[in-house]
């Protein structure tokens, strides 16, 4: 296999990654190449069309139509900045991540990953935005008119106080004011890190997460989550279109579940050895 690591396009975190990338393919007898469109798989960083990212749009949408591989890095949930994601054709639930009808357990344990029980106590519903030039929110409205929608639906079944988490590049101002009992929470950058923010599930009743992270998290920190079909945590979470189980949301067993979750993200080191190149290879290496 040829790849092209379009390194060009990366984000300024990307270039370890890229080269770790690059190693555990070469480990394994495949050529890679930088930059260039003759190849078999391309490489990208992310699948948000903004910044440096922006130019990855042509390269995505030239493959979606000849039917050719993109496999994507992107930053990790499980340990921000020590996990990257490794997945073919997207970053969500719409990507494949290999093949997990067979695992166990040991993958989670060794990434010190852990559910929290399910809880049943919190007063808010914490709504989280997304970033709109993601292709994860490709044929979706407005992110201001969706999250003015998803208010409007979660008052029709619930009185609950909300808190508007806004994607932090995305910040929508000022738009908790024009409902009564929503307030803003306000994305905190831990300091030290690259693109990390706090967030704080503690006095959470249920998440409302369209696809990204947080409702991923909720349902590792035993808070219910309400997510699409797009979201990794859709088998364990509530379908975002039932709003209407809002005071009484699902929380199903979520082992499983866990066990294939781990095996979306990697270490530097599992890269460099190739690992993901490896799991990837029942359908495409």
């Amino acid at each position: 296999m040829k790849f092209s690591l379009w390194t060009d396009y990366g984000a300024l975190n990307s270039t370890p990654v890229f080269d770790a990338f690059a190693r555990g393919a070469q480990s394994l007898g495949h050529d890679v190449v930088w930059n260039d469109p003759v190849s078999d798989v391309d490489v990208i960083w992310s699948v948000l069309w903004n910044g440096r990212m922006a130019k990855n749009k042509n390269i995505w949408q030239r493959n979606m139509a000849q039917s050719k591989p993109t496999l994507v890095l992107e930053v990790g949930g499980i340990k921000r900045g020590t996990t990257w994601k490794v997945g073919i054709n997207g970053i969500n639930r719409d990507a494949y991540w290999g093949d997990h009808s067979n695992c166990d357990n040991s993958r989670a344990k060794s990434l010190g990953l852990k559910v929290k029980p399910w809880r049943s106590d919190g007063n808010n519903i914490l709504l989280c935005g997304q970033h709109d030039k993601s292709e994860q929110w490709i044929n979706m409205p407005r992110m201001s008119q969706w999250v003015m929608k998803i208010i409007d639906s979660i008052r029709l079944h619930t009185d609950r106080p909300i808190l508007f988490r806004p994607h932090p590049r995305c910040p929508l101002p000022d738009i908790e004011h024009e409902f009564k009992n929503v307030k803003r929470q306000t994305p905190v950058k831990t300091q030290g890190s690259y693109d990390d923010f706090d967030i704080d599930y503690s006095n959470v009743w249920a998440t409302i997460s369209y696809s990204s992270n947080p409702g991923i998290h909720s349902i590792l920190e035993g808070v219910p989550a309400f997510v699409s079909p797009s979201s990794l945590a859709y088998e364990v979470a509530n379908d975002i279109d039932f709003l209407q189980d809002i005071e009484n949301p699902l929380r199903p067993d979520r082992t499983q579940w866990l066990n294939e979750y781990a095996w979306t993200e990697f270490t530097l080191d599992e890269i460099k050895l190739g690992l993901p190149i490896k799991h990837l290879t029942s359908k495409y290496f």
